[in-house]
């Protein structure tokens, strides 16, 4: 009997049905992913009994000989995988990741400049409510409004004026190429640093098949999970002549033991990440997502840029029906079996919770083996779906097609069920 399931039940209970569901659903969510069985079995082992505040060779605490060789396969791979002069595997997220490096390089009060939250920045890259507008002057660059993409001479223009210390590109609903160039000269004309969060297209800068921003910014923050497929995570890269002030805002300024058994399920991804297979992998992300996009465009719904560069697309259902708002498409859409998230689209007149868009990205899908053909299917059920209206006998009949389809492919990690 599995040791959960024999000593607390109801945890147990709870982790077999989102297994279940993970299993019988379609997950479209751009952000997330399934991790292999190595990286899942890494993410359970006692690695998680260690505390080792500080770096290899240099920590607080005694024992850490095994954990040293842990962190230092996660670093060394990461520098493979990125070609950057330093890296920082620490970060328990990409907030984290992020704030290393305004406590690195910045004082509070300092003016930043990032991409809009509601243009499909980051709530780290200088929202309101977030840490990073509240300490420092946040100023936002947005998308042009008739080609919904980053207007570089507006860029330029705001930034001659604004000076700002930090320029922060990088999104979490941007689906076309970042010009990381043309920021890099933006930032030395103004006397900026340049940042890049890349927590979206990291696994495709890893191989290439996305432009890398390493070369031209002083630091570049990820998650590792999302396209890297790693464990819920960050990290933190950065020029040489950053290295030590990067490490002494992670640990001692943000965080104190590092989560070891996490960093173990990095260094595990950052291995598969390195293998031919994985851009393989990559490659058939970037053709689901340009098939999904194809054909959601062929039904008749209208794509933020008209279309995608990377993983992920920005539907505005206002083109389909002036009443369709995210979160009911977003609640139908799950009822049905397909998970995905609301977001707001340039310009939006919604609010956060209601919003006139839908994200969905193709990661996850391409990892259970999904190929171009099979995102016809996904894309008729998500039509059927949103124009469901919420009948619920129509939303039921598609949860149980969508269930049937999933058995055809598996979750690549070893199979919870409740009888283990």
């Amino acid at each position: 009997m599995n040791p959960i399931a024999k000593s607390d039940p109801a945890l147990w209970q709870a982790i077999v049905d989102e297994t279940n569901r993970q299993e019988s659903t379609l997950e479209l969510i751009a952000s997330e992913n399934h991790v292999s069985a190595a990286v899942l079995a890494a993410a359970a082992t006692p690695l998680t009994n260690k505390y080792a505040e500080g770096y290899p060779g240099k920590r607080y605490y005694g024992g850490c000989q095994f954990v040293d060789v842990v962190e230092n396969l996660a670093r060394d791979r990461a520098k493979l995988l990125f070609g950057c002069d330093h890296v920082n595997v620490q970060p328990h997220s990409g907030s984290q990741a992020n704030q290393a490096v305004f406590m690195a390089a910045l004082q509070p009060g300092d003016p930043i400049l990032g991409l809009h939250l509601d243009h499909g920045g980051h709530l780290t890259h200088g929202k309101n409510v977030n840490l990073s507008g509240k300490w420092f002057k946040a100023h936002h660059y947005i998308l042009d409004p008739k080609t919904e993409r980053i207007d570089m001479a507006k860029v330029r223009a705001d930034a001659q004026t604004i000076k700002p210390k930090l320029i922060i590109t990088g999104a979490s609903a941007y689906p076309r190429f970042w010009d990381w160039a043309a920021f890099a000269e933006i930032a030395r004309e103004t006397g900026a640093l340049l940042m890049a969060d890349i927590a979206h297209v990291a696994g495709m800068v890893a191989v290439g098949l996305h432009p890398s921003p390493v070369p031209y910014a002083d630091f570049v923050t990820t998650t590792t999970h999302k396209t890297l497929r790693g464990p819920r995570g960050g990290m933190t890269m950065c020029k040489a002549d950053w290295a030590k002030k990067i490490d002494s805002a992670i640990f001692p300024g943000l965080q104190g033991g590092p989560l070891m058994h996490i960093i173990a399920a990095k260094a595990a991804a950052f291995g598969e990440a390195l293998r031919p297979e994985f851009k393989t992998y990559q490659q058939q992300v970037l053709n689901n997502a340009k098939a999904l996009a194809e054909e959601l465009q062929r039904l008749g719904y209208r794509l933020v840029t008209g279309g995608t560069d990377n993983h992920l697309m920005l539907i505005d259902l206002r083109g389909k029906s002036a009443d369709l708002t995210g979160a009911m498409v977003e609640a139908w859409t799950q009822a049905a079996g397909i998970i995905c998230n609301k977001n707001m689209v340039p310009y939006d007149t919604r609010k956060p919770m209601e919003t006139s868009g839908i994200r969905l990205g193709t990661p996850a899908l391409t990892t259970r083996g999904l190929k171009e053909s099979d995102m016809k299917k996904v894309a008729a059920w998500f039509d059927a779906a949103a124009a469901s209206g919420g009948d619920a006998a129509k939303l039921e009949k598609l949860r149980s097609d969508v269930a049937a389809f999933t058995k055809q492919f598996p979750l690549p990690h070893v199979e919870v069920t409740a009888s283990a």
